[in-house]
């Protein structure tokens, strides 16, 4: 074997499993899970002690900007992904088809960690500012739809239906990115902020496997009414397979929202960071410290990782290759630790929790390379 893990806690979600194991891989594979001891070290090239340690799917971050160069919001991938025990990020429409080979050049080929991508429905993105479908004439379907077709790296498409960014053009532009998903055969990630539109308008025209994102945000006009219940369009949506995105964002997470989510006996589907090259200073940091407030909040542990591996894996369509530790997938995996020390963590109203234990990356392992984090 090329490396072989060991001592460690295997928590895969996608399998059900929690317990004692050693991973082996080959050639960036998994190769096998042993009982601990069974294989030698010195079978091995190189050897990860993972002692006290959990060690689970390479993390996935469903919602990030990382076109660093051609958006005033972007980050570099390999910092918010590699770097912080993420393998795979998702750009959450910082490109649409104009800039599109540009993000190929600059972003998926620079960096080492995984870049996948909604595509924005709008063809100049995030490239050009943030009020990309206020201009009707600048969403180009058919030019998205070829580009759907040749680069399977495009995941999803791509809409933020809020007022600053849709101006007087209401519900159309969801429409068209709705059209264009159901010709393609792809989930629509839906941005929700301030209205108009009005967020059950929104919800109406979504399906199964569609994902709102910002899902549990401060603002007025969210899924909660004015009595602290889902409105009804939101039932609707959980009822007809709609997905729920964290997107925590500068703006877009509150605590008390989320308090009573879980009041509610709800839980957010995927966790995701919106993060970019100005609220990585905070509040959001990492996705791990997003993983740590849902910790805080008394979250189990199986689920946040659940959210943040296999459940994301499943919206991308890629269940069988990411968010897993089966045998013969990709060798993406996070060890992670338990820190038992008080962390303060502090949501998008500036509302604190502390959170203890929490969790911090060790060691990320993308296609069987390790990083090691000190």
């Amino acid at each position: 074997m090329d490396l072989l893990i060991v001592n460690g806690i295997v928590l895969d979600p996608s399998q059900g499993i929690c317990g004692p194991f050693d991973v082996g891989v080959t050639e960036g594979k998994i190769a096998d899970w042993f009982a601990p001891g069974t294989v030698q070290a010195g079978l091995a090239t190189e050897v990860v002690d993972a002692a006290g340690c959990f060690v689970v799917p390479g993390l996935i971050d469903l919602h990030t900007h990382v076109f660093e160069r051609r958006t005033a919001l972007g980050i570099k991938a390999d910092k918010v992904g590699i770097r912080q025990g993420v393998t795979t990020l998702v750009d959450a429409g910082s490109t649409g088809s104009r800039d599109f080979p540009a993000f190929l050049r600059e972003v998926v080929e620079l960096n080492q960690t995984q870049v996948l991508l909604w595509i924005n429905i709008a063809s100049q993105g995030l490239c050009d500012g943030r009020s990309e479908l206020a201009d009707l004439s600048l969403l180009k379907p058919d030019e998205t739809e070829r580009l759907i077709k040749q680069f399977p790296l495009i995941r999803g498409i791509k809409a933020r239906m809020s007022r600053s960014v849709v101006k007087d053009s209401g519900l159309q532009p969801l429409v068209m990115a709705k059209r264009l998903a159901q010709r393609v055969g792809l989930p629509v990630m839906v941005h929700i902020g301030n209205a108009p539109p009005k967020l059950g308008e929104i919800l109406d025209l979504l399906d199964s496997g569609d994902v709102v994102t910002h899902a549990f945000h401060g603002k007025q006009g969210g899924l909660l009414d004015e009595n602290g219940q889902l409105i009804p369009e939101a039932v609707c949506a959980m009822e007809r397979g709609v997905l729920w995105d964290v997107g925590h964002g500068s703006s877009s997470f509150s605590f008390q929202t989320m308090k009573r989510i879980k009041e509610l006996g709800l839980s957010p589907f995927s966790i995701s960071t919106d993060i970019y090259c100005e609220n990585i200073r905070g509040p959001v940091h990492s996705l791990i410290t997003t993983m740590n407030k849902y910790l805080a909040m008394g979250y189990p542990l199986e689920d946040v990782i659940a959210a943040v591996t296999w459940r994301p894996a499943r919206i991308l369509g890629l269940a069988d290759e990411l968010g897993t530790l089966k045998k013969d997938t990709v060798a993406d995996l996070t060890i992670l630790k338990w820190i038992a020390e008080p962390i303060t963590l502090v949501d998008s109203e500036a509302e604190q929790m502390v959170g203890n234990p929490y969790l911090r990356a060790v060691n990320t392992i993308k296609s069987g390379k390790v990083w090691r984090h000190d």
